[in-house]
């Protein structure tokens, strides 16, 4: 998995150049590195960890600490031909940022590249917490969900409209097997036509005298004729009109259903559940902000033990010798001297505060997770009130659509039957008008005529069906000529659906399969004794998120060590050893580093505080993670750096 190659073709600057001011204990100083591993060697008190909080600092983190007795500090790091910088200012007790950093969101650097001894990451392995929920955090599930649901939207309307294509092709057999029969009957209907033409043709014997006569029966005949057309058509209409209202009808009682089925509503549930999610956000934020103090806290008081030098104002290089001797310790002293009131404190007492502000802050962190979980599932009961609220509403639309939609229909045909009755009454009147006019001498030819204008009549009507059958047919034709297209937007919905859906499965397979790869690779090489196998193991539960219960995954941190006699036997985190501890939280956060690309955006890891782990192995640890990081820098005691600081670029004065 060669990143930092990656991160080399991407063409990083060769260099980058750190100034850093009133950061920590760090009056002023500036530092260079080159790619690969920086060290930082000193002993305690030498402001090592001071100038990775530094280069936090320049990359956008807001968990440095700035100098206790200045109002300000900066961070500005030369990165090739671009520059950045924040700076930090103390206002009414607390800390706060500004500039422009290398970073517009730190989260993901914090939780995965930055790991100083108060790390996220390192912290919940230490704990033995749930390693999922931390993994997952920088994973925007919410507007995953939300694209998920828009496709399935999507791929619900494909599939309305490709079941409606099924439905159309399926009429086509007996549309097509009609307009046949249509034209059989017109075929006959024209062979009848033409044997009455012949015969009427053979009976007009005296066409001069009767010619008068006959034009005048003819006329009337032809009127007759379109008088029936029109009949016909208007009962046509009125049949595809009522067709059409019992269409309507039954779609009336599908949607009516459908209304049976969602609640109506909602709001005031809608309402209380926005203001709940708006309540949790806010105890969420505060959390955030407490979180964010307590982890400064913590750093501050690890520094004034570290160096307490440096919170007296002396630093390096002062010429004020004589005050520092006043008010430092000696060297054999158990108490420090505090720098806001000048007395006494012993370092145990510190410690012991040091312990409870830890306390404190994973009671936070574990505060911070439940409002997390809680803020899931008001935010999934939103969005299953409001999907139920959006498709009650165009079921409402959709029924009031179809009542005007049938009274419409209604209106036409009173108008149609009104049409009707007319025709029927002149044809009523105008049989009655030939009646009149024929004669005993001009009956049979009268008779004929009847029958030729009766076919005639009838070969119409059936054209217009058969034109009307053609029409239909057509139009499916057209219909279904659009399948393919849609068939191809639902096979790439379908993709995008199952590619959404198991991406968050991805990322927790990944990042499982990241650790306990590169667990099982670092353990074979650091050697630790009756230390089998550090690992993963992927489990799932269900849990409830508003009305739903959904299949939730959890990180479950395995260990199996082996006695003396060979046997294995399965152990727990609290039994590690700090060394063994330490090795495995910053192997997780390699996987959270890896998974999540975070080389792509920091070019930078930092580690610190790995005094746990002996000499030897954390030079093989630093090695291993030099392939991940472009710019690895490493604060280590100068015994610890000894194993490195030969091969790589060493710092040793701060």
């Amino acid at each position: 998995m060669g990143t930092s190659q990656h991160a080399r073709e991407r063409s990083l600057p060769e260099q980058a150049t750190l100034s850093v001011n009133n950061i920590g204990g760090i009056d002023e100083t500036e530092v260079s590195f080159e790619q690969g591993i920086t060290i930082l060697s000193g002993r305690n008190a030498t402001n090592r960890t001071s100038l990775l909080q530094g280069i936090m600092a320049a990359l956008g983190s807001d968990q440095a600490s700035l100098k206790a007795d200045s109002k300000e500090g900066q961070a500005v790091l030369e990165f090739g031909e671009e520059t950045y910088q924040q700076t930090l200012h103390r206002r009414n007790g607390t800390i706060v940022t500004e500039g422009d950093p290398y970073l517009d969101d730190p989260e993901i650097a914090d939780l995965f590249a930055f790991l100083l001894e108060s790390n996220e990451a390192r912290q919940a392995v230490a704990r033995g917490d749930d390693l999922r929920d931390l993994i997952m955090r920088p994973v925007d599930t919410e507007a995953i969900k939300a694209e998920i649901q828009q496709l399935e939207q999507r791929k619900k309307q494909i599939d309305s409209q490709l079941d409606e294509l099924d439905d159309l092709e399926n009429q086509l057999p007996d549309l097509e097997a009609k307009r046949t029969r249509l034209i059989d009957e017109i075929n006959e209907l024209r062979d009848e036509l033409e044997t009455a033409e012949d015969e009427l043709e053979a009976a007009n014997t005296d066409v001069e005298t009767r010619r008068e006569e006959r034009s005048e029966l003819e006329e009337k005949f032809d009127e007759l004729r379109e008088t029936r057309s029109e009949l016909e058509r208007v009962r046509n209409r009125i049949e595809t009109e009522r067709e059409s209202i019992e269409a309507l009808e039954d779609e009336r009682e599908d949607v009516e259903a459908t209304l049976e089925e969602l609640q109506a509503g909602g709001e005031a549930d809608l309402g209380r559940l926005e203001a709940k999610i708006d309540t949790l956000q806010a105890e969420k934020d505060e959390l955030n902000e407490e979180i964010s103090q307590l982890q400064r806290t913590i750093q501050f008081n690890e520094q004034l033990l570290e160096d307490p030098g440096d919170f007296l104002g002396g630093g390096e290089g002062s010429n004020e010798e004589p005050v520092t001797d006043q008010l430092l310790p000696d060297s054999d002293s158990d108490t420090v001297t505090c720098w806001t009131c000048g007395s006494s404190v012993a370092t145990d007492q510190i410690e012991t505060t040091l312990e409870q502000l830890r306390s404190v802050y994973e009671e936070r962190l574990d505060e911070r997770s439940e409002i997390n979980d809680e803020l899931e599932k008001n935010r999934a009961m939103r969005n299953e009130i409001e999907e139920n609220r959006s498709e009650h509403q165009q079921a409402t639309r959709r029924l009031e659509s179809i009542d005007d939609e049938i009274e419409r229909r209604r209106d036409r045909i009173e108008d149609l039957t009104d049409d009707r009755e007319a025709f029927t009454e002149e044809i009523t009147e105008l049989e009655a008008e030939i009646d009149d006019l024929e004669t005993d001498d001009s009956e049979d030819i009268l008779e004929q005529h009847r029958e030729v204008n009766q076919l005639e009549f009838e070969i119409e009507r059936k054209e217009s069906k058969r034109d009307d059958v053609e029409d239909k047919i057509t139009s499916i034709e057209e219909r279904l000529d659009d399948r393919e297209g849609l068939q191809e937007r639902r096979e790439k919905t379908t993709e995008e659906l199952a590619d959404l859906r198991t991406r968050i499965d991805q990322i927790e397979d990944s990042a499982v399969e990241a650790f306990n790869e590169h667990m099982e690779s670092l353990l074979e090489i650091l050697e630790y004794s009756n230390l089998d196998r550090i690992w993963i193991d992927q489990t799932t539960r269900d849990v409830r998120e508003g009305r739903r219960k959904v299949t939730k995954s959890s990180f479950d941190l395995k260990i199996v060590r082996s006695t003396e006699e060979g046997a294995a036997y399965e152990d727990s985190i609290s039994h590690l050893s700090e060394s063994e501890r330490e090795v495995t939280g910053l192997v997780f956060a390699l996987a959270g580093y890896l998974v999540h690309d975070v080389y792509e955006t920091v070019p930078f890891m930092l580690l610190d505080s790995l005094e746990a782990i002996d000499s030897e192995r954390i030079a093989t640890v630093v090695e291993y993670f030099e392939s991940y990081a472009p710019y690895l820098t490493v604060a280590l005691l100068d015994e610890d750096a000894q194993a490195l600081e030969d091969e790589h670029d060493t710092v040793t004065n701060i």
